[in-house]
């Protein structure tokens, strides 16, 4: 079995235990996941099997969508609904002024990432520091918020629920704490679903029990050659497979310089994506067991 399986993922799992349960469900090791989602977080989780995990790298650095509920009036030790409150202060805001401060967060920022996180300092996960008590200076990185759009405000409830399409390595917890900073409140992240990854969206995710229900796992497989259908195709011939599988630039003329290309054999099994270079087929990343 080799291909791309799209998971709901429930709040309370964390994406290894996604991981886990694939393996289990379908036998095979050979699994993984394409980007971290929070035990708390719910939503889209493609999960790689077989050959497909040679994109796993691919999928993780695509851009990502979620539908985010953001508190007012208290900041946590984690900056999400799993923490501790750490601080409280009045919410004397309007929705004019809630839709200014969100709307000024679109575009390249920088964004200091939160001490509960993975990201390693001197081999230590941050979040190992976090839970000693210990909070060290975190360089800012650049992300990029392509879109926020405001769903709801309710002003009785403090929350404001926000649809957000940003790029890897974007923090929607942190997002929200800076955009309560902005309002001149306080404010964390109470909900987060992921619904979309790369090509992915929420529409396609199934759950576990969905997928334990099924009776042929491969009616919910999507190959993964899908992951590239905007690259034109090549069909070649056996001897052309050949060469390819064994390493060989091989040479086709007539193909536009620096373009990428899927390819398939005589059968009509993807193998790999290539690039033109000098007319000649340049592997980029081989998909063949």
């Amino acid at each position: 079995m080799n291909g791309i399986i799209v998971l709901n993922k429930p709040v309370g799992r964390t994406s290894h235990d996604m991981v886990y349960f694939m393996r289990r469900l379908t036998g095979i090791k050979k699994i993984g996941h394409t980007g971290t989602l929070d035990p708390d977080a719910s939503g889209v989780l493609p999960i790689c099997i077989g050959s497909a995990t040679k994109a796993a790298d691919m999928l993780t650095l695509s851009d990502k969508r979620y539908r985010a509920e953001m508190t007012l009036g208290a900041e946590t030790d984690t900056q999400d609904a799993s923490g501790n409150v750490i601080r409280r202060r009045e919410v004397n805001v309007g929705e004019d002024e809630i839709r200014a401060a969100v709307s000024g967060f679109v575009g390249e920022i920088e964004q200091v990432p939160p001490m509960y996180s993975a990201i390693k300092k001197d081999g230590k996960k941050l979040y190992e520091l976090a839970r000693k008590g210990e909070e060290i200076e975190r360089p800012a990185r650049k992300i990029t918020v392509f879109e926020i759009n405001i769903l709801d405000i309710d002003l009785e409830k403090n929350t404001v629920t926000l649809d957000v399409l940003c790029s890897k390595g974007t923090y929607i917890r942190t997002l929200c704490r800076d955009i309560g900073e902005k309002l001149g409140t306080l404010a964390y992240m109470s909900k987060l679903e992921r619904t979309k990854t790369g090509m992915f969206t929420i529409e396609q995710a199934r759950t576990p029990e969905e997928l334990e229900s099924l009776g042929d796992l491969e009616s919910a497989l999507i190959p993964v050659d899908a992951l590239f259908a905007d690259l034109p195709e090549i069909k070649l011939n056996e001897k052309q497979t050949k060469s390819i599988v064994n390493g060989v630039r091989m040479t086709y003329r007539g193909l536009d310089e620096g373009q990428r290309y899927r390819l398939y054999d005589e059968n009509g099994k993807f193998l790999c994506v290539s690039k033109c270079m000098e007319e000649r087929l340049v592997l980029e990343k081989a998909f063949w067991n």
